[in-house]
């Protein structure tokens, strides 16, 4: 149904997460990311609202595995749900439940951690880790996009995916990066990696424009002089 791989930047302290699925959408619900505290993936029969509940957790002091912990105490049908976090040290903690669908698996490697359920293989998330990992000085929207094509060239899932996502938090409220392919027949990691070559070029630019757009780079729109 779903896999994904979240990760944290060293350098640049973004974390972020890349995600595919056969569900639709399933970037409106299963990724979320906060600057400064980290990023987090519910996903299987998923629970919205745990994503920004663990990162609510972590902003509040508790480690990645407490949070994880107490989101398994004290939430109703947990069995149904696979969680993985990881915060702005690079540390991450997952939880996969006795009710999560076909093959399944969890990986952790320096600074990223990815989760998959109804997986061909559990290569998937293996080789998604190993390759995150081998490209240490790339973007790390970059790096997660490249991670997440090495899963689906691994095996993937045992389904066609048909939406996928990318989001990176960095300094502001806001992310960074936030680019989805929402429903396709076609390729969705494919399209969703020629999203990120047309926005990265821009993408500082819009950052530059909330923060200030006086010296902001001109728009480029008709009109604009």
């Amino acid at each position: 149904m779903t896999f994904s791989i979240s990760g944290y930047c060293k350098k640049t302290g973004m974390v972020g997460v890349a995600i595919t699925s056969s569900s639709i959408c399933v970037t409106s619900r299963c990724p979320w990311v906060r600057p400064g505290v980290g990023a987090a993936v519910t996903q299987n029969i998923t629970d919205p609202s745990l994503g920004n509940l663990i990162l609510n957790y972590l902003d509040e002091g508790l480690t990645s595995q407490e949070a994880i912990k107490k989101i398994i105490h004290d939430r109703d049908f947990i069995e149904y749900r696979q969680l993985a976090v990881i915060d702005t040290h690079g540390n991450s903690a997952s939880y996969t439940g006795a009710k999560i669908l076909g093959t399944n698996a969890v990986v952790k490697n320096n600074d990223c951690i990815a989760a998959g359920n109804l997986l061909k293989s559990n290569r998937t998330i293996e080789d998604m880790c190993k390759n995150f990992s081998s490209n240490p000085d790339l973007h790390l929207g970059e790096r997660l996009l490249l991670a997440l094509q090495a899963g689906l060239d691994a095996g993937g899932e045992e389904g066609s995916i048909h939406s996928a996502g990318l989001k990176v938090a960095f300094e502001h409220p806001w992310p960074l990066i936030d680019l989805r392919v929402d429903w396709t027949n076609d390729k969705p990691i494919s399209q969703l990696m020629n999203l990120w070559k047309s926005y990265e070029p821009q993408m500082m630019d819009y950052n530059s424009r909330a923060v200030n757009p006086s010296e902001a780079p001109s728009y480029g729109v008709p009109g604009d002089e």
